[in-house]
């Protein structure tokens, strides 16, 4: 098996795959990123072989691709889509240590060591969590949502596609949060958040307004039919 990771710009990407790679000896790994001035380097050790352009001469049974890029959930969302446009099959990387008991989750996930995702907890595609956040019981997080590292969401709520949340956040329980929402670092959320909206602060309230052209944060339609991990 091979797989692909779009983004070299995180070490940490490194130290992960390392950790996985002693779970799964037979498991390869190289790097994509659209930066030309990367292609054809390496990246600790690691090959960055091209930029997105490549899938379709990559692509095959035994191969598979994820996106690392978490930056921004619009890019996220846009350079996962071209993935699948061109033919990618998306594949899970997930720090071995997370516990995915009772945990069910579509395809595209990237998962970082110290993730607590508890019982019943549904993720949708083309998630990914930063080191140390925590999902509480039957949460459901939509499709292309970051959380940042030391999230903490409680049980029953709900997060929707797009939504970015920032480190240190804290979402209280049995609370909605929209599409493409961006929650700001050390934000406490104590009620509803409409789609599309920008909160911060303690408690958190609407700043502005996120300019997202997308109804939803879905990868796979009738075109693109869903690609197993």
């Amino acid at each position: 098996m091979k797989m692909y990771l779009l983004g070299a710009a995180n070490p940490e990407a490194v130290r992960m795959l390392n950790a996985v790679r002693r779970n799964n000896p037979n498991l390869q790994f190289a790097f994509l990123d659209n930066d030309r001035n990367k292609q054809g380097t390496s990246f600790y050790g690691v090959p960055v072989i091209g930029g997105s352009e490549r899938v379709r001469d990559l692509q095959g049974d035994q191969v598979r691709f994820v996106n690392l890029i978490t930056g921004s959930t619009r890019l996220r969302y846009e350079t996962t889509r071209e993935l699948v446009e061109a033919g990618a099959t998306l594949g899970q990387f997930i720090h071995p240590g997370i516990d995915l008991t009772m945990v069910s989750m579509g395809v595209g996930s990237y998962l970082q060591e110290g993730v607590i995702l508890q019982a019943e907890v549904a993720l949708g595609d083309n998630t990914s969590i930063s080191a140390g956040s925590v999902v509480g019981h039957e949460g459901r997080i939509g499709h292309s949502v970051f959380l940042a590292p030391s999230v903490s969401i409680a049980g029953c709520v709900e997060i929707g596609d797009g939504t970015f949340i920032g480190t240190n956040a804290t979402i209280l329980p049995r609370l909605r949060i929209g599409r493409w929402v961006t929650i700001g670092a050390g934000a406490v959320v104590t009620k509803d958040v409409p789609d599309y909206s920008i909160v911060a602060g303690n408690p958190a309230r609407i700043i502005k307004t996120n300019a997202v052209p997308y109804p939803d944060g879905k990868i796979f339609n009738s075109r693109f039919p869903e690609s197993g991990a």
